[in-house]
């Protein structure tokens, strides 16, 4: 079991836990996953790790609680923990050859807390990196100060106007490159209409373009099939062929269908957990 050794809540339904795993802290590389269950009957969830740290053994991760297990995880404080915290999965991010050149680092909502890891390991090895970070409105922001330590230059959109400059992330990345901007890589992270949308721009430019594809992902072991999705003529695996891929490659179309196919299990699952969450604060007894 892992203990959480540090807990905060970044908006009304996004936490950042940090997690003791010695093991896992010293092997993991941006890109990479972990494997949680909240407790023994718990279902196996996959978080990208948000970032580590070696000396201290601790693993931090950021997840919105939007479904039936990261509303138990949401719930549980410092010094709870953990029944299982399995990583580092999947394949790291291949960023060494940008040391020295200019990366587009582009977050959408959440996927600002998979960015970070890769704004700040490119940052590290001399990159000049833009950071673009899109959200729907002022209080959903997360982690813009410990963005804009990383990045030579940081642009912040909001679809309503609250806060940085009203609009959409590919609305700055098309001011960039009609500017003149010479990118060598575009990395977008984020909902999957978004990095479509970034794809599709980068494309007629011939930039090349990563996606993450994590946000499919299920079992973290590529046999559930959940995350499945066509790169190219093959049919790859999120959990254990990325979770990046070529965006210019992946069929958004398929991915965006298959990501939908249990919106009413999952609502329903949402709904009852949500009462089971609303019992556990205020201590009340759920009957039937």
């Amino acid at each position: 079991m892992n203990k959480i050794l540090a807990r905060e809540q970044l908006n009304s339904d996004t936490v950042l836990l940090d997690v003791e795993a010695p093991l896992i802290a010293r092997k993991a590389l941006p890109g990479q996953f972990i494997i949680f269950r909240v407790d023994q009957e718990g279902e196996r969830v996959p978080l990208t790790i948000a970032g580590t740290d070696p000396q201290k053994g601790s693993v931090r991760i950021i997840f919105q609680t939007v479904g039936k297990s990261t509303l138990r995880l949401g719930d549980l404080k410092v010094g709870d923990r953990i029944e299982n915290f399995v990583g580092p999965l999947g394949k790291a991010s291949e960023l060494d050859e940008y040391a020295g050149k200019r990366v587009a680092v582009i977050g959408g909502g959440l996927g600002m807390a998979i960015a970070y890891p890769q704004a700040a390991y490119l940052h590290q090895i001399g990159a000049q990196v833009d950071v673009i970070a899109g959200f729907r409105n002022k209080d959903l922001i997360i982690l813009e100060e410990e963005m804009k330590a990383v990045s030579s230059r940081f642009h912040l959109t909001t679809d309503d106007g609250s806060s940085g400059r009203k609009g959409f992330v590919t609305t700055v990345l098309q001011e960039l490159i009609d500017e003149g901007a010479r990118f060598d890589l575009v990395l977008a992270i984020g909902p999957l209409v978004m990095m479509r949308a970034v794809a599709n721009l980068t494309r007629p430019y011939g930039l090349k373009t990563i996606v993450s594809m994590n946000t499919i992902m299920v079992d973290g072991t590529g046999m559930c099939g959940c995350c499945r999705l066509t790169v190219g003529c093959d049919v790859k695996f999120s959990c254990v062929d990325g979770p990046d891929f070529d965006g210019h490659e992946v069929d958004f179309e398929e991915a965006i269908r298959r990501s939908k196919a249990y919106l009413e299990q999952e609502a329903h699952d949402y709904r009852e957990e949500q009462e089971l969450h609303r019992c556990r604060l205020t201590g009340e007894v759920r009957h039937g």
